[in-house]
Order: C-alpha cells, then sequence, then structure tokens
C-alpha cells in the first residue's frame, strides 16, 4: 500500500516505510532566511546563508571587474492564502570593484529579481546586462557608470541572451526568439513534431525555430535581425575588426542533435555598404561555412590577426570519452590540436554546489602566441597558457583549488575560485573583492586525501569528517557525468553530512576526468565493471585509513551518472545498508528514446544504442533494471519531473520494481525542476531534498 503525500508541489510516493513521515519534511530553518545569525551549523536551511558569485568580468582596462551576486532571500508573499509559508528565491544584482570591496551596482526589483550577465564596452564607459525587471523574461539594459540609470533596450516577448559588444563599441547582439512566442502547450494544443530535437534539459520543449543572432545600433537605436539561422547557435564571437562575427552551428538537423558542429562566418555588411557609413543594419545576410570539422567546438577565441581562430572541442570521429581540448583553425578551416602535450581536459570539469549562475571559460589570446585557458588536474582546475607551440605552462593553479571561471584584457585578469573549505570569491589582479566565507553559518571540515589501486596506477578519492572521536557511519558518494570529477570544489551537501555525523567518502573512479585520455576512457563500452572495482576499492581503503569509519553502517548515493552507479551497486552486491539514486538512470534501453541526448550518447559511451536491434540485448545486460531482483537494500528515489536528461520514467521504473519486490522503498518527486535541482533548483526544493536524505539516513544508520 502507497500513500502520497502533496506539500509545496512535492509529491512523496512511500510505501513499506516505518518511522518517517510528513513531520520534519518541509522546508527546515525557513524562519532563518532573512535572518541567518541563527544558524550555527551545516543543516539544509543553512543553504539560505550562502552567496553566489559568477560571471567575473574585467574591464577592458583590467581596473575593474563586474559580476553577478545571488543571495538567497524571501521573494513577495502571493497569494496570501500563502503568507505563512516560506518563499526563498534567488535574487541577483551586478556588482563592482575596482580593487577594494565589491558593491551592488543594480538593484533589480527593489532587491528582488535577477540581475545577470554583465558586459563591458570596449571603451569601459558603460555596462550592458540582462534583467528581468520589467517582467517574466530577460531584457537587455544600458547602465552609464558615469552616474545615470540603466536604460531599457529591448522589449522582446521571447527575451534576450549571449549578448556581447562589438569590438568598435557600436553594436549590441544577442540571440533572441523576437517577439514570437510558444504558447502551444499553454493553449492547450497540439504539438506536432517533425524533428528528433525537439526538447532538451532546462529549456523544455523547443520553439519550432532557434533564436536569431540580433544587432542592436547604439548611435540610431535601430534592432533588427542579423542572422536567423537554421539549426541553433550555439557560440559566437566578433571579429577583431568588427565585420563580422564567427558562430558555431550545424550543417543539418541531424548534425545538430547528434553534436556535429561547424564554423561559420557571417559578414556585417556587404561590398556595398562598405563604401559609405550604414544608415541601416544590414539583415539576412549569408554566412560562409569555414570547417567541415562535423564534431563537438566551442568556446570560439578569435586570433588578433582576424583569420586564425582557436576553439576547445573533439576531434572528428570521436567520442564522449574522449577529452576536450584546445584546438587551432586556419583560415582554410582545417583544424589542429595545439596541447597535444599536455593529457588533461580543458574547461571546469570538477563538482561543486555553489556554482549557481554563468562560469566564463572562454580562452583568451594573451599576445599573438599564447592562449589562457582552464584545464582540470586531477580534482584541481587553474589557468594554464598554451602557446602556438603546443607549449603549456601554468598562471593560476593551485593543486588544492578550483578556478571556476575567469576573463582577461590586455591589463588584468578577474577569475572565481573555491576550495573545499573555502566558497566561492571574485578575486580581481590577485586580489579578493568579495568576502563569502563570512557568511558561511558553520566552519567547513578539511578532507583527507586516500588512494586506491588500479590496473591504471593509482586513484584518488576524500575522506570529510566532522571533528570528533565517535565512530561514524560511511556514505560512498559517486559522481555524475560519468566524465567530471569530485575534488576541491565547495560542497554544503558534503559539509552537511559530515556535521550531522556521517563519513562522506568521494572518489575519482576510471572515467573520471582529469587523469589523462586512458584512465578517461577506461570504461567505454562497459560501465559497471572496472568503474565499479574501483567505487569499492577506494572504499575498503577509505575504511582503512580513517579508523572512525564504521564498515558495519554504510550507505551509497550518487547522482545521474552516480545514480546509475548507486542502482547498479546495490543490485551486485548487499554490503550497504542504505542507499539513495537521484536522477537515475535503471534501464538503458528505454533511456535512448525518452533521453534529450539519448540518439546518440549510448554509441558515444557503450558502443551501442536502443534503436539497433543487435545492440539491445547488451543494454539490457548493463542495465540495473535486469538485476532488481537481486536488490534488498532500502532504497530512496530523488528525481525531477522536468529532468529531460535522465527522464522520470528511469525513477518510476525503479520504483515500480523496487515495490514489486518487497524492497523498502521512497519516491520523492519535484515540479519545475530539471537535471540541476541539487546545484541551482530553487532553494527551498533544494532545502527539501537534503532534508529527505538526512531523514533516510537517519532512519537506517543511526543507532
Amino acid at each position: 500500500m502507497s500513500e502520497i503525500f502533496a506539500f509545496d508541489d512535492v509529491t512523496v510516493a512511500e510505501a513499506g516505510v516505518t518511522g518517517v513521515g510528513v513531520t520534519g519534511v518541509g522546508v527546515p530553518e525557513a524562519a532563518t532566511i532573512a535572518g541567518t545569525a541563527s544558524i550555527s551549523a551545516a543543516t539544509p536551511g543553512s543553504l539560505f546563508a550562502l552567496q553566489f558569485p559568477s560571471d567575473p568580468q574585467v574591464s577592458p582596462d583590467g581596473k575593474r571587474v563586474a559580476f553577478v551576486m545571488t543571495r538567497i532571500a524571501e521573494a513577495e508573499q502571493k497569494p496570501v492564502e500563502d503568507a505563512d509559508f516560506p518563499r526563498p528565491r534567488y535574487h541577483s544584482c551586478i556588482q563592482l570593484s575596482d580593487g577594494g570591496p565589491a558593491h551592488d551596482l543594480t538593484f533589480g526589483k527593489g532587491g528582488e529579481g535577477l540581475d545577470t550577465a554583465p558586459v563591458w564596452s570596449p571603451d569601459g564607459t558603460a555596462l550592458a546586462f540582462l534583467s528581468d525587471r520589467g517582467g517574466d523574461t530577460f531584457q537587455l539594459y544600458l547602465l552609464p557608470l558615469g552616474g545615470g540609470e540603466a536604460r531599457q533596450l529591448t522589449r522582446f516577448r521571447g527575451g534576450v541572451n549571449s549578448v556581447q559588444f562589438s569590438p568598435d563599441g557600436r553594436f549590441l547582439s544577442f540571440l533572441s526568439q523576437g517577439d514570437a512566442q510558444d504558447r502551444r502547450d499553454e493553449r492547450g494544443e497540439a504539438r506536432v513534431l517533425t524533428r528528433l530535437g525537439y526538447r532538451s534539459n532546462g529549456e523544455g520543449m523547443l520553439p519550432q525555430q532557434p533564436d536569431s543572432l540580433y544587432l542592436h545600433d547604439l548611435s540610431s537605436g535601430e534592432t533588427a535581425v542579423w542572422h536567423a539561422p537554421e539549426h541553433d547557435v550555439t557560440d559566437y564571437q566578433w571579429k577583431p575588426d568588427s565585420s563580422g562575427a564567427l558562430f558555431v552551428s550545424s550543417a543539418s538537423e541531424q548534425d545538430a542533435v547528434m553534436w556535429r558542429q561547424d564554423v561559420f562566418s557571417l559578414p556585417l555588411r556587404t561590398g556595398k555598404e562598405d563604401a559609405r557609413p550604414s544608415e541601416h543594419i544590414p539583415t539576412q545576410l549569408i554566412p560562409r561555412q569555414l570547417t567541415r570539422w562535423a564534431a563537438p567546438i566551442g568556446s570560439l577565441a578569435l586570433h588578433p590577426d582576424g583569420v586564425r581562430f582557436a576553439g576547445i572541442g573533439r576531434p572528428p570521429g570521436s567520442v564522449n570519452t574522449q577529452d576536450l581540448h584546445l584546438f587551432l583553425f586556419g583560415e582554410d578551416g582545417e583544424g589542429t590540436r595545439l596541447d597535444t602535450a599536455w593529457d588533461c581536459p580543458a574547461g571546469n570539469l570538477v563538482a561543486g554546489d555553489l556554482q549557481v549562475g554563468r562560469f566564463p571559460g572562454r580562452p583568451v589570446w594573451k599576445d599573438e602566441d599564447t592562449l589562457g585557458l582552464l584545464y582540470t588536474v586531477g580534482g584541481s582546475v587553474g589557468l594554464f597558457g598554451v602557446t602556438l607551440a603546443g607549449e603549456v605552462t601554468a598562471q593560476l593553479h593551485d593543486p588544492q583549488r578550483v578556478v571556476t571561471g575567469f576573463t582577461a584584457s590586455q591589463g588584468g585578469l578577474a577569475h572565481v575560485s573555491e576550495s573545499a573549505v573555502e566558497p566561492t570569491e571574485v578575486y580581481l589582479n590577485g586580489v579578493r573583492v568579495t568576502d563569502c566565507a563570512a557568511h558561511l553559518p558553520f566552519a567547513p571540515a578539511a578532507p583527507v586525501r586516500v588512494t586506491f589501486q588500479t590496473e591504471l596506477g593509482e586513484g584518488e578519492g576524500w575522506v570529510l569528517l566532522a571533528s570528533g572521536n565517535e565512530s561514524v557511519p560511511a556514505l560512498l558518494n559517486i559522481h555524475g557525468g560519468p566524465h567530471t570529477a569530485y575534488g576541491h570544489g565547495f560542497m554544503h551537501e558534503f559539509q552537511l553530512f559530515a556535521q550531522a555525523g556521517y563519513g562522506v567518502c568521494y572518489s575519482n573512479p576510471r572515467g573520471s576526468v582529469g587523469y589523462g585520455q586512458a584512465w578517461s576512457e577506461d570504461i567505454h563500452g562497459r560501465w559497471g565493471t572496472v568503474d565499479q572495482a574501483d567505487l569499492l576499492a577506494f572504499f575498503d581503503a577509505a575504511l582503512a585509513a580513517e579508523p572512525r569509519l564504521d564498515a558495519a553502517r554504510t550507505g551509497v548515493m550518487g547522482g545521474s551518472y552516480g545514480g546509475f552507479m548507486t542502482n547498479w551497486l546495490i543490485s551486485h552486491t548487499t554490503r550497504f545498508q542504505v542507499a539513495i539514486t537521484d536522477r537515475s538512470i535503471c534501464n538503458l534501453i528505454s533511456f535512448g528514446g525518452t533521453s534529450d541526448i539519448g540518439a546518440r550518447f549510448w554509441d558515444d559511451e557503450l558502443g551501442g544504442n536502443f534503436q539497433r536491434s543487435r545492440d539491445v540485448q547488451k543494454l539490457w545486460d548493463m542495465s540495473p533494471l535486469k538485476y532488481v531482483g537481486q536488490v534488498a537494500t532500502p532504497t530512496l528515489i530523488i528525481h525531477s519531473l522536468e529532468d529531460l536528461r535522465c527522464p522520470v520514467e528511469q525513477a518510476e521504473q525503479w520504483f515500480a520494481a523496487l515495490q514489486l519486490h518487497g524492497v523498502k522503498s521512497r519516491f520523492v518527486r519535484y515540479p519545475a525542476e530539471n537535471h540541476e535541482l541539487s546545484r541551482s533548483g530553487r532553494p527551498d526544493r533544494r532545502a527539501h531534498r537534503l532534508q529527505e536524505y538526512l531523514d533516510w539516513l537517519a532512519e537506517h544508520l543511526k543507532p
């Protein structure tokens, strides 16, 4: 018999659960949202005290930094009957610093709403940014820094994103649906689908046409379409002389779905218009395809010569297990990998749950010979320089920290950085200009490194324990991806578990990134084999290294791929007393046709896919659902209804199968959330999720 409880739009289905009811499942510490001084420990509610800086944008002269500061505060109480119900929501503003303590530059809708995505004008006298202060969509604003109010430049029903200034300062460019609005669902109309790429996690059902690239002429105030692409523009950058832009898109719908991308050149003016000052913005100019790459590429960085350009991607013919690297493209469109001597992936791929907002990582030309960009190295991320000759040198790299984003100009560097014991902070030319640590309502515990042995060499992980001498239950945490990493990112969630009396054990088994290509690709075609061996070898090493860990009281948990491995482990071993599987996968066959990335993902990861009969048995053999009859571990299932990456049908199948086999289980479903709930979901739902974790663990592991 199952009972359904509904509160704050969260649905919990539970059966065979004793001692756990609705009590304690609501938003904890809600009264402390506006006044966090009363919180003295890591709790689900301590999330509300944290600050989330993001998107550092250095000024052209390198002497100032503008960035986004996101806080959690009580929203206006609507409707009246909900006046006693807490409504913690994200609110963000643009902050500015000249090297001293940063201060609020914008204030949104009286301290509510979201101001985001600051962009400096080339002369440093103004900031463009996006805000929802005028309604429910983001519009483009321009703020003169010499004084005066921000001026709204757009009023598109479809909102605005991806804003850039032209290098000469004449234009603002952006992507938008314009005034088009897809209201078919709202009106209850049928939705007729004729193409495979019709939805995306975080966006939902996609519009009938991709966003167009727009130009806003700052001198005339005219706004018009610059280019209406056939397929999504996933990245673009202006040419240094403002004569046009390069953008990333796909040559066909099938290419777009299969992540086959190319770079196109879009001119600003035709030859006739070049002869005189343009009195209007040219529209619908025909782009020219520069590359025949047909593989993932992005983060374009045009060389100062205006001809060559760099990008981060994978080579043609590669699969998802191939690490991302830096490529240089010439005038002929041919790409050559620059960092061939460097066996670490480009970008920040280390997990952290304070990373709310945008974190820029586009390579920047330091001079005509050297690019600066981020690389993941083990559990750390740093800024490195790569020369045209392929030499890689560290420019800003602490092996105990994670640089989550950066921008650079000829005059300076702005970046955001964090560690396992320090929250995200903003730095300008090496000087910290924020003090987010002062808002931590608890003293973070420091993790201890633990190593384990594999056929490919030494692997690493960490154990996080609060101070004390008592024995504590041990929790094996498994990251998602699988091609991401745990490491030196700040994890409020892990601090919470440690202060609640658990030993948090987390590692980077094979398939994780930051340890070389061989380590990343060693699980290709064999999920649930060497990765299982590594996870259990690490867990055994952690138990041996930390005598306070109680080997008789253990739990396993993870999200996404980590949820898959949680399901896999409890269907192949009985060594864990409790499990929590979050946004998980249990049936590899049905995943292929329901995930927004299912058309290609299993080909990349496993060398087979659901629509080919010859591959079905292999996928079924690798599905935890096949082995659900062997599960005896009490299991909490967490999933979001709008998760299109790992669709909720995966959780529904797993819950139904556990119930039919008499396994004690609880299923918590979150509305209006997607695959990112744990990292950037609505604050009250994030806190509710954490409380569900604690309640389930306490029931099964506490004496």
